[in-house]
């Protein structure tokens, strides 16, 4: 197992599988009050164990704490590992500093899976700024490409772009979205509240780079309503947060190159003349 605690990115390589399966999850305020609820952190463990890299968010952890906890719960086997990390400073010439929480990107590398490596560009916006900060994940882009080179990317996390904080005529200015070549795997419709009361897709998932959106396992983008996979009450599914996790899954190499076989035209065989 390896478990890495990057910002508000924690990498979690669990048992083989045909498929990666990537997630975003705001514990909201995941701490020593949460971390003293049975109930909550068995229902947290298993939604992390389902997932093979995931990012937590909101979690306040000055004495840390709650790795160790985890580690202690976790197990499996590495599938990937760390290619490179760096945190982005948001200081270019000219443009403001919008970020609350500024993105700890990290490079994947992923040798079984049909793309290789990717990076995963976390976003925790503070909802007041919120279409500003997605906004500016286009300039991220633009600054990790040129400083790595990387060709596919993984924006996610609690955008809080949904409801109020994004009113419709704010997505016109949003260069995600007026840029066909970032795909949207959460919806605008989509709910990632727990609450009734609410409706709003505030966490989300894009992606950029042909190689790793051809990569996604059909259908696999979704939300996990782990209120309704574990049985829980609503105040019991709000004791571990108010966010259920969003989520996808990348192919394997082997389910990627079999696809390909099975849409291949069969050659006929040559017969030999006596």
């Amino acid at each position: 197992m390896s478990l890495l605690l990057a910002s508000l990115l924690l990498l979690l390589s669990t048992h083989s599988a045909l498929a990666l399966r990537i997630c975003s999850f705001n514990v909201r305020s995941f701490g020593k009050s949460k971390k003293a609820n049975c109930n909550a952190m068995d229902v947290i463990v298993k939604v992390i164990k389902r997932c093979d890299i995931i990012l937590l968010m909101e979690i306040k952890d000055s004495n840390n704490i709650i790795c160790p906890t985890l580690m202690e719960r976790l197990n499996g086997e590495k599938l990937v590992s760390v290619k490179a990390s760096y945190l982005y400073h948001d200081y270019q010439a000219g443009d403001a500093d919008v970020f609350s929480r500024e993105p700890f990107v990290v490079w994947f590398q992923s040798p079984h899976t049909a793309v290789k490596d990717f990076v995963i560009v976390p976003l925790h916006t503070t909802p007041e700024t919120s279409v500003k900060e997605i906004d500016e994940l286009a300039d991220v882009y633009t600054d990790v490409k040129r400083h790595w080179k990387a060709e596919n990317f993984i924006f996610m996390g609690d955008f809080n772009a949904g409801c109020s904080y994004v009113p419709k005529k704010a997505w016109k200015n949003i260069r995600l979205r007026t840029d066909p070549k970032f795909i949207w795997l959460i919806g605008d419709q989509e709910d990632t509240t727990i609450k009734k009361s609410t409706h709003c897709a505030y966490d989300r998932i894009v992606l950029r780079g042909q190689e790793i959106a051809t990569s996604v396992v059909p259908q696999s983008n979704s939300i996990f309503d782990f209120q309704k996979a574990y049985s829980l009450t609503e105040e019991k599914a709000l004791d571990v947060s108010d966010h259920f996790p969003v989520e996808f899954k990348l192919q394997s190499s082997r389910a990627f190159t079999n696809s390909k076989e099975s849409v291949s035209p069969k050659k006929k065989k040559k017969t030999r003349r006596a």
